[in-house]
C-alpha cells in the first residue's frame, strides 16, 4: 500500500527485528510510545513464512494503529530481500544455512507484510530506521548498530543515503567488521577485547567515510556505556530501533 498521507491522530505499529530479539510497540504522532514495548525472541531457523507468523502474533496485542513500520536486518530494495546475514544462520550465533540464503533471496517482503498487516507498511533496514531518529540532519551522519551482527546507515544533511552493508567491508585480520563486532566474536573474546576492537573500528570508519559524526546503537552497545569514546561519537538507546518507526514515513 502506499498512500502516506495521515491525521495528527495518526498511530503506528512499530516493529523492530533484530538477530536476537523482536520488539514492538504503538507510537503517536510525535513519535512518544502510547503502549507497552513487546518483545519476543527472534525464533530460529527462521525462513520467511516463520518470520511472518512470529510478526503476525505479536501485533495480535495491539489494535487501533494505522499503518505499520518494519525495522529488517538486512539489505532491501524495491520491497526485496537482497542480503540478511542473521536470518539465514540455522541458530542464532551459527553458520549460515544455504536453504535460507535460498528462502530469503528476492523475497518480496515488502508485499508479504502488506498482505499480513492489510493496512499501509513500509520497510526499511532496521538500521536505517533507528538512524533517522537519532541523526541531528547536520552533515555526514554515520550509524552503526553493534548486535548480532553490525549495522549501518548513512546520512547526509538529513537526507538517509542508499543502503550500504558497510559491515561486510574488510577491517583487520582478514576480516570484516561485522565478523569482528558481532556478537558472536564478542561472546568468544569478551568484552574487554570486544571493546578494545570498536576502539580501532572507529577510527578505521572514519578514514574512508569521513563521517562529521558517528551514532553506536544496538543491543551490545551498551557495553560501551563506561568508554571514552571521543567527541565525535555518540552512544544511541536501543529504543531507537522503534522510535524511528515515525521518522522513517517522512524520509
Amino acid at each position: 500500500m502506499t498512500q502516506t498521507s495521515f491525521s495528527a491522530q495518526v498511530v503506528t505499529l512499530s516493529i523492530d527485528i533484530g538477530g536476537s530479539g523482536i520488539k514492538c510497540a504503538l507510537l503517536n504522532a510525535a513519535g512518544e510510545m502510547i503502549s507497552e514495548r513487546q518483545r519476543i525472541d527472534t525464533p530460529y531457523p527462521c525462513p520467511p513464512e516463520r518470520l511472518l507468523t512470529a510478526l503476525n502474533e505479536l501485533a495480535g496485542g495491539y489494535s487501533g494503529y494505522h499503518r505499520v513500520s518494519v525495522g529488517f536486518p538486512g539489505l532491501i530494495r524495491n520491497g526485496q530481500v537482497k542480503l540478511i546475514p542473521s536470518l539465514t544462520r540455522a541458530s542464532k550465533d551459527g553458520l549460515t544455512d544455504p536453504q535460507l540464503v535460498e528462502a530469503w533471496q528476492n523475497f518480496e517482503l515488502a508485499k508479504a507484510l502488506d498482505t499480513a498487516f492489510k493496512v499501509p507498511v513500509r520497510v526499511a533496514n532496521d538500521a536505517d530506521i533507528q538512524g533517522s531518529a537519532v541523526i541531528k540532519g547536520v552533515g555526514l551522519e554515520l550509524v552503526i548498530t553493534l548486535g548480532t551482527g553490525c549495522g549501518s546507515a548513512l546520512f547526509n544533511d538529513g537526507t538517509l543515503l542508499p543502503h550500504l552493508e558497510l559491515g561486510h567491508g574488510p577491517f583487520r585480520n582478514g576480516q570484516t567488521f561485522e565478523e569482528q563486532l558481532g556478537n558472536a566474536a564478542r561472546k568468544e573474546i569478551g568484552n574487554d577485547r570486544w571493546i578494545s576492537r570498536v576502539n580501532k573500528a572507529i577510527p578505521a570508519l572514519e578514514a574512508f567515510i569521513f563521517f562529521d559524526h558517528l551514532y553506536l546503537g544496538g543491543g551490545n552497545a551498551r557495553h560501551l556505556a563506561q568508554v571514552e569514546l571521543g567527541p565525535k561519537v555518540t552512544l544511541v538507546e536501543n529504543t531507537a530501533g522503534i522510535l524511528g518507526g515515525i521518522k522513517i514515513w517522512e524520509l
